[in-house]
């Protein structure tokens, strides 16, 4: 994807900022939508938006609650920049604390919005190929060997240790059965006293945390588990 086709959610409750936002970014070449409300905008598929502009002062849900609720309960870490007239040094340190990328306060030019958007859009850009190398994608699911986590449409399903262990294992072995015992000696290790019921009672996890990728993980009855898309 070319870095003007990027698709950027204007987050505002001034419905005519919105509209020159909208209008310029498009002029840019992204691709510019608009929500006038946090609300508004947890409606609309988040994980597919490469950056956000998210106004502060928006009512009854602000900018630094909608920023937290992305972060912390969607786990969607897409850049944001916050629009503000708030830009006292508290109220700065507040945003970058959830996770901003940059912080403009208003009134701002146009020609000083969209430099800062290339700006963060590139570091974006550059971020996701240096990490491309530590990413395995299995026809949808993201392994991130570095951060030891799984992406699944976008967003992060928390799992785990021992989960995240035995869901790398099935992937990078696709079609392998592995009996439970060997799964006990391979993530558990032979000096630790569980029982095979443990390996079961953490498949069963694992497959309602992956979703509709739940099924995959397959019981060949009287061998083990296995993975199969």
């Amino acid at each position: 994807m070319e870095l003007k086709d990027k698709r950027i959610l204007i987050i505002d409750d001034e419905e005519d900022l919105c509209e020159i936002l909208q209008y310029n970014l498009s002029s840019e070449g992204y691709i510019a939508e608009i929500a006038h409300s946090a609300e508004e905008a947890l409606k609309k598929p988040l994980g597919d938006f490469n950056l956000m502009l998210v106004d502060v002062m928006m009512g009854p849900m602000s900018g630094f609650r909608f920023a937290d609720k992305l972060r912390k309960e969607l786990m969607i870490n897409t850049p944001i920049i916050f629009l503000t007239a708030k830009d006292t040094e508290n109220d700065i340190l507040t945003g970058f604390s959830l996770g901003a990328d940059d912080y403009i306060s208003k009134p701002f030019s146009v020609n000083e919005l969209t430099a800062r958007v290339r700006a963060v859009l590139k570091r974006s850009n550059q971020e996701k190929i240096t990490a491309k190398s530590d990413v395995m994608n299995f026809n949808g699911i993201e392994l991130d060997t570095v951060r030891k986590r799984i992406i699944i449409n976008d967003q992060r399903i928390e799992l785990t240790k021992k989960e995240y262990e035995i869901l790398k294992m099935l992937l990078e072995n696709q079609g392998s059965v592995f009996s439970r015992e060997d799964l006990l000696n391979r993530i558990w290790g032979q000096k630790v006293i569980v029982t095979e019921r443990t390996v079961d009672v953490n498949i069963t996890r694992l497959r309602t945390k992956l979703g509709p990728y739940g099924p995959c993980i397959r019981n060949k009855t009287g061998y083990g588990y296995y993975f199969e898309f």
